[in-house]
């Protein structure tokens, strides 16, 4: 068997394909660099710099290329996210010695990286470029093309050489399928581009309208507006506690690119973390057998010859826990990057309705500077955190796996399960002995050292003292007790602290600090400014808000420009203004509060003289606008059916 995997390996080493990536990836600057020269010069700049004056024939162009919209765009997101995953096989080949082409300092490696992720990211910011320009036809050509090349490449690569040093046979298939997938998916996207630009250059397809507000954000709105149904459907257990799908929201391409990736690299992660263990625990085996073998040729080792058991149990233990830890931790990792997803809905959906007491106090409102670097900061953070995590969580799943076989299976295994249920009670009686205490002095209190209620109808006791005398005399006997069990829950609060704050580690949108200490978490912070940037630049109100403005506007511009070509009557402006005042009578007579709140109204009330205000219009106005809001209060209150059905409000997804 030895001599096989030898064989392999030696199979495996001298595997080598005849297109290199590392060099076609150091190659595929000059096409990326090209493709982005192209799109820059159709690009035209909104502002003319100097050089266009020194240059006219420039005519304005070589304008910036923008890969994506990280905040206000939702087009193209699966996309873009799939644009992601192409790129993931190369962030991982940064992290590899081979990227290195020539020897150098050890100082002088985190230059080399940070130039190795600029060369990464303008390598495939041909894929972004193509997908975010207005010129379809040509960033689909030139998408199609570079899609092309890095298809053949990659696919020749892979099966003309699948073998790898980590995961053996196949590893290369393994691991780059995603990467492949996510090209074809892009190749695909990008001749439905042309196949689009083209049908709508023959003028059989329209373009796409281009607004600022998305459909899906209308449609949000629109729901606002509506009146709270009096019956709630009744939602069934998987809506209700675990995901509530909602047609109205959309996820950002940044979100969904985040996702993406860290899917991507918890497979790649947990294939290598499997492969390698196994290679540990052979590396494991093998020196046990060879003290193995020196304790049978030896003659005085009865001491090292009793471990030898326990250490092949050890191993068989250690590798099947290691093996079951692996499987539950990254199904608990990718449960955490749709959980993410999740919170990101709901912790959005709270700022629009204007709550923010989910927040810790000093983050209602971040800075915004901090805000708008966390856009930058959150997608490499959270992948990271995702990673990390894994391993974390990885290995307190491991340490939980041993205690819980050394402590219940392998004495039952060994015919000891007599003495392990003996000490687990006496451990059991132990812990239920104190918390038994802990209700009793509950009880005590609330039994003989509570008044009586206010109310039949209280829930609970009032917080007033009685018995005092008696109940200085149980705090003084119960305070030498208290003492004692202080101890055992402080070592508990430490312990329970560092399992839930390793486990919790890759939860980027939960703080792990205690309250009051939430910014040393750099990563809470970072979600924190994240999704109030999001809030303020994606609310659909404000984009519908801001999308009614420019409509309005476009169309004064358009009426003023082509008045004198309408064959239709138009109308005059006493009209127009007649018109409105009847909307503003209309609207305060339906909310005569609404009258205080008018600007003349304000403008009048802090000009006020402080002297006397009887002899001004000031006091009166205010008492005829609140007669009038009760009126209208009564009026309502009297049409409404009689009660009897009860509503229930709709709950936070």
């Amino acid at each position: 068997m030895r001599n096989q995997g030898e064989h392999e390996v030696a199979e495996v080493q001298d595997c080598q394909s005849e297109i290199s990536m590392q060099l076609f990836l150091h190659l595929s600057l000059v096409p990326a660099v090209l493709i982005v020269l192209v799109l820059s010069y159709l690009q035209k700049r909104d502002h003319r710099l100097a050089i266009d004056r020194r240059l006219p024939f420039l005519g304005g162009r070589f304008g910036i290329v923008v890969p994506l919209d990280s905040i206000g765009s939702l087009s193209n997101r699966w996309s873009y996210g799939f644009a992601f995953g192409a790129v993931s096989s190369s962030v991982l080949l940064l992290f590899s010695e081979s990227y290195i082409l020539f020897p150098v300092p050890s100082w002088a490696r985190a230059i080399v990286y940070l130039i190795g992720a600029l060369e990464v990211g303008l390598v495939f910011f041909p894929f972004f470029a193509c997908l975010s320009t207005p010129f379809r036809t040509t960033g689909a050509v030139l998408g199609i093309l570079y899609s092309l090349s890095w298809i053949m490449v990659t696919v020749w690569d892979t099966f003309t050489c699948p073998d790898g040093k980590i995961l053996g046979k196949y590893q290369k298939l393994i691991v780059q399928w995603p990467c492949i997938l996510s090209l074809n998916f892009l190749l695909g996207r990008f001749i439905y581009i042309l196949v689009k630009a083209c049908r709508i250059h023959l003028q059989l397809e329209q373009e796409d309208p281009s607004e600022l507000i998305e459909q899906h954000q209308v449609q949000h709105v629109k729901r606002l507006l509506r009146r709270t149904p009096a019956h709630s459907k009744c939602r069934s257990w998987l809506r209700s506690k675990v995901y509530e799908w909602d047609p109205y929201f959309k996820f950002p391409n940044r979100i969904i690119g985040t996702a993406i990736i860290s899917l991507i690299g918890l497979y790649t992660m947990t294939l290598a973390d499997y492969r390698l263990s196994n290679v540990a625990f052979d590396e494991i085996e093998r020196w046990k057998n060879t003290l193995k073998q020196l304790v049978t040729s030896s003659n005085n080792t009865e001491a090292l010859g009793a471990l030898i058991p326990q250490l092949e149990e050890f191993i068989v233990v250690a590798r099947g826990s290691w093996l079951a830890t692996t499987i539950f931790a990254s199904l608990n990792s990718v449960a955490y990057c749709f959980h993410v997803l999740a919170c990101y809905r709901k912790h959005l959906k709270r700022l629009w309705k204007g709550q923010k007491g989910f927040l810790p106090e000093k983050f209602h409102n971040p800075r915004s500077a901090v805000s708008v670097a966390s856009i930058a900061r959150y997608s490499g953070w959270q992948i990271a955190f995702t990673l990390w995590g894994y391993l974390m969580v990885h290995f307190v799943h491991f340490l939980f796996a041993l205690v819980f076989v050394y402590v219940l299976v392998l004495p039952v295994v060994h015919g000891k399960a007599l003495s392990m249920l003996s000490s687990l009670g006496i451990i059991a009686l132990t812990i239920c002995f104190v918390i038994g205490l802990v209700i009793l002095q509950i009880a005590l209190v609330q039994i003989f050292f509570l008044q009586d209620k206010m109310s039949p109808t209280d829930k609970e006791k009032p917080l007033a003292l009685n018995n005092r005398k008696a109940f200085h005399c149980f705090n003084y006997f119960f305070f030498f007790y208290n003492v004692v069990m202080g101890i055992s829950n402080c070592i508990l609060r430490l312990l329970c602290s560092v399992v839930v704050g390793t486990w919790l580690v890759s939860r980027i949108d939960r703080s792990i600090m205690q309250r009051g200490y939430e910014t040393m978490d750099a990563g809470y912070t970072t979600w924190i400014g994240m999704i109030f940037a999001d809030h303020y630049h994606s609310n659909p109100v404000m984009v519908c808000f801001c999308q009614l403005l420019v409509s309005n506007s476009l169309e004064k511009h358009t009426a003023s420009v082509y008045s004198t070509f309408s064959n239709g009557p138009s109308e005059s402006p006493v009209n127009s203004r007649a018109r409105r005042r009847w909307m503003l009578f209309y609207t305060l007579l339906r909310n005569p509060i609404l009258i205080l709140l008018r600007k003349h109204h304000l403008s009048s009330s802090s000009t006020l003289p402080t002297s006397s205000s009887s002899s001004s219009p000031y006091p009166y106005t205010v008492v005829q606008a609140r007669v009038m809001a009760l009126k209208t209060q009564n009026t309502r209150a009297e049409a409404r059916p009689p009660p009897g059905i009860l509503i229930t409000p709709a709950k936070d997804s």
